[in-house]
C-alpha cells in the first residue's frame, strides 16, 4: 500500500507543482494591480465624479462636455477558478469574483479618468458603469464606465 500511495504521489507532484506556482503568480500579479489601481486613483483623484444624470456643475465660460469613457477586460487566474468552482458547491462567498468585478470596476474607472485629464477635463457627470461576463466560465468580464466630462469652475473639495 505504501508503494501505492508514492506511485499516486509520483504522478501528480507535477499537477500539483504547476497549481502552486499557478496560484501564486496570479496572486502577485492580482496584488501588484490592486496596487497600481490605488496609485492611479490618487493620482486622479482631483477630477470629479458624479453619477447625477441631470446635474450640471458650473462651468467654465464657453466649455461644452465630451463623452470620456473607460473599457477593460479583465481575466482571473485559472487557479482560482477552480477553486471558486469547488466553493460554490458548498455556496460560500466567491471573493475570487468580487475580487474580480472589484478590479475591473475599478480600472474602467482609472481609465475614464485618464482619458478626462489628458483631455484637460476636471469633471465628470452622469457617470454609468457597464460590467458584462464575456466567457461561459465566468472568469472574464468587460466593463465600461463612461460619463459626460466638463470643465468645471468648482473646487474638487466640494463632492
Amino acid at each position: 500500500m505504501n508503494n501505492s500511495v508514492t506511485q499516486l504521489l509520483f504522478n501528480y507532484a507535477p499537477l500539483i507543482l504547476l497549481f502552486v506556482v499557478g496560484w501564486f503568480f496570479g496572486a502577485r500579479h492580482e496584488r501588484q494591480h490592486l496596487a497600481q489601481l490605488a496609485i492611479s486613483e490618487k493620482d486622479l483623484e482631483h477630477i470629479i465624479v458624479s453619477t447625477e444624470r441631470f446635474y450640471r456643475p458650473a462651468l467654465v465660460a464657453n466649455s461644452e462636455g465630451e463623452l470620456v469613457l473607460g473599457s477593460v477586460v479583465i481575466g482571473q487566474d485559472y487557479f482560482k477558478m477552480v477553486i471558486a468552482r469547488i466553493l460554490s458547491l458548498f455556496g460560500k462567498n466567491l471573493t475570487t469574483y468580487e475580487t474580480l468585478l472589484d478590479r475591473a470596476r475599478r480600472e474602467a474607472l482609472v481609465r475614464m479618468r485618464t482619458q478626462a485629464k489628458a483631455k484637460g477635463y476636471n469633471h465628470i457627470y452622469g457617470l454609468r458603469l457597464e460590467v458584462s461576463n464575456i466567457n461561459q466560465l465566468g472568469s472574464m468580464v468587460e466593463a465600461i464606465a463612461y460619463g459626460t466630462a466638463v470643465v468645471s469652475t468648482q473646487n474638487s473639495k466640494h463632492r
